[in-house]
C-alpha cells in the first residue's frame, strides 16, 4: 500500500499553532503581523492563489496588506510600491505573486524587496544564505516538502534523491534543502538523458516540471517516496477543469511507499510556510527571535 501524505492536515496543524502564537504576541506588541501580497492583473489562477493566501492570513490571525493593480501598472509605480512596503512598520512580509504581465521585469522586482521581508524566499540575499547553510526566509514550496517529510518521519540522511524540474521557484533550493539534510541530490531536467532511469535511482523522488502525469510508473522504484509539487489545470469532459499533478498517481500507486496527492499534498503547506516566514519576520523584526525553529 502506498501511504499518502496528507498535506492539508499537517498545514492546518500548523496554521493553529500560528494562531495561537499571534494571539499571544499581539497585546505584548501592540499590532499582528503583517502580509501584502501584490498582485497585477487578473490571472485567474494567480487570483485564486492569492484568495486561499488571504483566507489563511484571516485564520491566523496576519493583517493582509494586499495589492491589487491593474494589467497595465508600470515598472516604475511597482518599483515605488514595493519601496513603500518596504518602509512600512506595519509590513513584515511582501510577496509578488508571479508570474507578472510580459511588460514587466520580474527579476528587478524581486530583488527590489527587503530581503528582511522576503515572505517567498525568492531574493538572492536569502538564496544564497540557503546556499551557505545560513539562518535566512526560505522559500515556500521547498520549505513545506521538507516539513511534510519531516512531520511523516521520512529518513533523508544517506538517501538518494532526485528532483525533476530546476526553477528557482522550487527545482533549485529544493536539491539545496535535501542536501542541507544530508540526501545525495540530483538535478534533472528536460535535457537529462534517459530521465525515467534517473528516476528509478531515486530513494526520494520530488517531480516540479509543470507537465501533468510525466511521472509514471517508470520513473518510480519499487518503495521510493514520491513529492508532486506539480499543480496543473487539465479540461474534463463536462467542460470544467480540474487540478492534477506530474504524476500519474494511478500508475504508481503500489510502487512508491508514499505519495503527495494533488490537490491536498504540497499546495496547503506552500501557504503554510508563507504564513510561518511572515511570523518570523513579525518576530525577528520586533522580538529579535533568531531562528525560524524558535518562535516566541
Amino acid at each position: 500500500m502506498t501511504q499518502i501524505l496528507d498535506g492539508k492536515a499537517l498545514a492546518d496543524r500548523l496554521q493553529a499553532d500560528l494562531k495561537q502564537r499571534v494571539t499571544a504576541l499581539i497585546p505584548q506588541v501592540g499590532r499582528p503581523p503583517g502580509l501584502a501580497v501584490i498582485m497585477v492583473g487578473n490571472n485567474p489562477a494567480s487570483a485564486a492563489y492569492v484568495r486561499n493566501k488571504e483566507r489563511a492570513c484571516d485564520r491566523i490571525g496576519i493583517a493582509s496588506l494586499g495589492k491589487h493593480l491593474p494589467e497595465d501598472t508600470s515598472q516604475s509605480d511597482l518599483m515605488a510600491l514595493i519601496q513603500e512596503l518596504n518602509q512600512c512598520d506595519r509590513v513584515d512580509g511582501i510577496l509578488l505573486q508571479l508570474p507578472v504581465p510580459e511588460h514587466l521585469d520580474t527579476i528587478a522586482l524581486l530583488n527590489a524587496i527587503d530581503p528582511d521581508k522576503d515572505a517567498d524566499g525568492l531574493h538572492p540575499v536569502n538564496l544564497g544564505r540557503l546556499v551557505r547553510g545560513e539562518t535566512g526566509l526560505r522559500s515556500c514550496t521547498p520549505a513545506g516538502v521538507m516539513a511534510l517529510l519531516a512531520d511523516s518521519d521520512i529518513e533523508l540522511t544517506g538517501k538518494r534523491a532526485v528532483v525533476l524540474g530546476r526553477s528557482i521557484l522550487v527545482g533549485k533550493p529544493m536539491a539545496l534543502m535535501l542536501t542541507e539534510a544530508n540526501a545525495t541530490v540530483t538535478l534533472a531536467h528536460s535535457r537529462t538523458p534517459d530521465l525515467p532511469a534517473l528516476a528509478r535511482t531515486a530513494d526520494i523522488l520530488v517531480a516540479a516540471v509543470g507537465r501533468p502525469g510525466m511521472v509514471t510508473a517508470d520513473y518510480v522504484q519499487p518503495g521510493a517516496v514520491v513529492i508532486d509539487v506539480g499543480i496543473n489545470r487539465v479540461p474534463t469532459p463536462l467542460g470544467k477543469g480540474k487540478l492534477v499533478g506530474d504524476v500519474n498517481s494511478a500508475a504508481v500507486q503500489g510502487i512508491a511507499a508514499a505519495l503527495t496527492p494533488v490537490p491536498g499534498g504540497v499546495g496547503p503547506m506552500t501557504v503554510a510556510m508563507l504564513m510561518h516566514n511572515t511570523v518570523w519576520s513579525y518576530c525577528r523584526r520586533v522580538l529579535g527571535a533568531v531562528s525560524p525553529d524558535a518562535l516566541p
